[in-house]
């Protein structure tokens, strides 16, 4: 045998407990499903720490391309987790997809329709609207949760005027005031949003979704059940390292920001601060009876189900119980 062979064993035999930890790392491969931000927090902030590490976990993130997507490549094997919505969650086991939530991060709906404030037309509700122009991605959500969204509010779909544009067109449309309205998201787009707008010398205003009728949740941690019947521990083990990585990004919000930017360099700081604390403002939901950080209420779940049946035209049955378990919640 070579000496190179003797002095590798040798090493080990000495760090013995260093070696197997490494060598029992589980791989794991997250999509974002949009590139690092402050939604996603507190992923990067617990790798950033070493938490995933610490529990057996070696992580590798990856940006993501929008929130279905992302729920579908999970279910096709390309990722053992991912930041996603129970929309697209539904949707895909809609498809005979087999994803599940196991852990909220929004809870509740983050989007809003930002509009520039002006002393000529003031925007305080949804009859404000009437006539005004919203810009989405042709393949956005918003196409089909605006007029669900208004017919709960008891309005028509013609109440706005949808546009389809490229999702690259959308900011500087609105900032050059071509639509009206553009949908922001809160630990997301809406600080970006907010200092572009800054910059003009204009103020960014804000319809929330939530304040009017939209009582449902947002994006948390997805897998598969794939994932989960063929190695819950993993799965256990991810869950309260995230959660663990959200609860100091809690706690220490500046350093988080220098954490997340120290391996993202083009990230402005103050966006990036703004965005973690949007985050962390809706991640508790005083509705879950004092439940651990992530926990899913099966009412609020239901509903959200109901909703998208309704705005995405869904006919085949999915239950609550199929798209989420709490069975990973520390209490």
């Amino acid at each position: 045998m070579s000496k190179t062979f003797w002095r590798t064993g040798l090493l080990c035999a000495g760090l013995a407990l260093s070696c197997a930890q490494a060598l029992a790392l589980d791989k794991v491969r997250f999509n974002l499903a949009w590139l690092p931000q402050g939604s996603t927090g507190g992923v990067l902030v617990a790798a950033a720490k070493g938490f995933y590490s610490e529990a057996g976990i070696e992580l590798q993130t990856q940006r993501g391309y929008g929130g279905q997507r992302t729920v579908n490549e999970i279910d096709q094997g390309l990722f053992e987790f991912g930041y996603g919505d129970p929309i697209s969650v539904m949707l895909n086991r809609a498809s005979g997809g087999k994803t599940v939530m196991v852990g909220a991060i929004n809870t509740v709906w983050p989007a809003a329709l930002c509009f520039l404030e002006s002393p000529k037309k003031k925007i305080s509700k949804l009859a404000d609207l009437k006539g005004l122009s919203i810009g989405g991605g042709a393949a956005s959500p918003l196409q089909n949760i605006v007029p669900a969204w208004l017919a709960a509010n008891g309005l028509p779909a013609s109440h706005v005027k949808l546009l389809r544009l490229d999702p690259s067109v959308i900011n500087p449309s609105f900032l050059e005031g071509k639509i009206d309205l553009a949908e922001c998201w809160e630990g997301a787009n809406k600080p970006l949003l907010d200092a572009l707008v800054q910059r003009e010398g204009k103020t960014l205003g804000a319809l929330r979704y939530r304040d009017f009728n939209l009582n449902i949740y947002g994006n948390g941690i997805v897998t598969s059940e794939r994932l989960i019947n063929s190695n819950p521990d993993l799965v256990k083990r991810f869950v309260r390292a995230t959660y663990r990585g959200y609860e100091y990004m809690r706690q220490n919000p500046a350093e988080a920001v220098d954490l997340i930017a120290a391996s993202n360099k083009l990230m402005a700081k103050p966006i990036l601060l703004a965005q973690i604390k949007e985050t962390l403002a809706i991640i508790s939901d005083p509705g879950a009876d004092n439940k651990a950080t992530g926990y899913i209420r099966a009412d609020r779940m239901h509903g959200t189900i109901e909703f998208a049946k309704q705005a995405f035209q869904v006919t085949t049955a999915v239950r609550g119980g199929e798209v989420y378990t709490n069975r990973f919640i520390v209490d």
